[in-house]
């Protein structure tokens, strides 16, 4: 017992927003998590480039340095907390952490994303921990779950509303009727929105999630370049509104789906019924409903960004390695929850073409007699049958919209018949198209 450490040294690279609700949360509850690990976590080095503002966080002289290495190689330093983001310096800081043999707790999504399986490989050979609570859902424990709560499951399914900024703009939209770029602009004059808001309305955020979540699901690593995304920036108000008035509410889901030997990822706008429970989750909070083969359906649900959510979620990873580093254990679990010989192996992953799914269509026309039937025409000879139809307006001549609820088809089948219809005289705009899930 007596070669057990007195406490452990915390060193942070990355000062953001989420590096300063880490510092703040090691020291307001630095006895709450003395008694939870059994000795004190101490903030030994915070790196960052300005060392000089104001973060309203009181630390020793000589804690701050604006080299992140100086941080890593301290001697003092025993778990390195990687907040700096992005695949540059972040890469390099986390890879030599681990070459030191130290446990590395990062809440770096794209990192992870883009490059986990030569970071994966790193942590196994060094025995290294690596924790990353805080790169999927904030403060939402799913990672945690995942890897150990669902552990005797094959997960069948995921759903996923993993980007705050998305949810918070479509819920607006939802309920007060606006357009997309009006929200938007309210997101950004509030500091919910990037300036270049893309990274998050584009999709591209959720498919670096979804990527981890496929990860931690299967043990087998999928490039977010293989993941099909859509962003929300053609939703309109009368998207919304039509999906209303049949039960639905749309959300930016990322979708992963077990298919024989593979996996079928996507995230999109998604139409759900309104009465099911991710239809509930509202603003910027985020919610991954999960399926497994004997759990049945779980979802967890929770503030997805933010300070202090995130920095939770940062320090939970901190005092479960603090814990092993106590007690003198290392590599209990790997970083994707499976032992494989790989832990960088591929998935399988399906062909976007052969997703089957219901859809809704939005059609611009002219208001003339057969309209309607060419374009169910088209559809027809692409195996694609309708389920319910409402056009509107009766001005002769004039655009009117045409809406469109199919049956399950296929989404080459779909892609073709679209191609087709868009070519037809009488049909003025591009024909905006959202898909259902119904069997959530």
């Amino acid at each position: 017992m007596s070669d057990r450490p007195k406490e452990i040294g915390i060193g942070i690279v990355g000062f953001g927003t989420v590096g300063t609700g880490t510092a703040k949360l090691l020291l307001e509850n630095a006895e709450l998590l003395r008694m939870r690990v059994g000795v004190p976590l101490r903030i030994r080095k915070i790196a960052d480039l300005d060392i000089s503002r104001d973060r309203g966080v009181k630390l020793p002289e000589g804690t701050l340095t604006a080299d992140g290495f100086e941080a890593i190689r301290d001697p003092q330093v025993d778990i390195v907390v990687e907040l700096v983001g992005g695949t540059g310096a972040a890469k390099d800081f986390v890879l030599e952490a681990i070459r030191l043999g130290k446990p590395v707790v990062t809440a770096n999504k794209a990192l992870l994303a883009e490059h986990g399986p030569e970071i994966c490989r790193a942590a196994i050979d060094a025995g290294a921990d690596l924790g990353f609570e805080a790169s999927v859902g904030g403060g939402i424990p799913i990672i945690r779950a995942m890897r150990e709560g669902l552990a005797a499951n094959r997960i069948r399914e995921i759903y996923g509303i993993i980007n705050g900024t998305c949810n918070y703009i479509l819920s607006r939209m939802s309920n007060e009727g606006k357009e997309y770029a009006e929200v938007l602009a309210e997101a950004q004059r509030i500091g919910l929105a990037e300036a270049d808001p893309s990274f998050d309305v584009d999709g591209i955020d959720s498919a670096h999630k979804l990527a981890i979540l496929v990860w931690l699901a299967t043990g087998m690593y999928v490039s977010p370049k293989e993941i099909f995304v859509e962003g929300i920036r053609d939703v309109s108000a009368v998207d919304i509104a039509f999906a209303r008035e049949f039960g639905y509410t749309i959300k930016l889901l990322a979708i992963a789906k077990e298919k024989g030997h593979g996996v079928e990822v996507r995230v999109h706008p998604t139409m759900i019924p309104s009465d099911h429970l991710l239809a509930t989750v509202g603003g910027a909070n985020n919610a991954i409903y999960v399926k497994g083969d004997f759990v049945g359906s779980a979802l967890f649900y929770g503030q997805g960004a933010g300070m202090h959510p995130t920095a939770s979620a940062v320090v939970s990873d901190i005092v479960e390695i603090a814990r092993n580093l106590r007690g003198g254990g290392k590599g209990r679990i790997p970083p994707s929850g499976f032992f494989l010989h790989d832990p960088g192996e591929k998935a399988a992953v399906s062909s976007f073409s052969d997703v089957r799914a219901e859809y809704y269509l939005r059609f611009q026309v002219l208001d003339k007699p057969g309209v309607l039937s060419r374009i169910a025409g088209v559809l027809g000879d692409h195996s694609i049958s309708i389920s319910s139809v409402i056009q509107k307006g009766r001005k002769e001549e004039s655009a009117v919209p045409i809406f469109i609820v199919t049956h399950h088809a296929k989404e080459s089948d779909m892609r073709a018949a679209l191609a087709e219809t868009d070519r037809l005289p009488v049909v003025l705009d591009r024909t905006r198209r959202i898909r259902i899930e119904n069997n959530l």
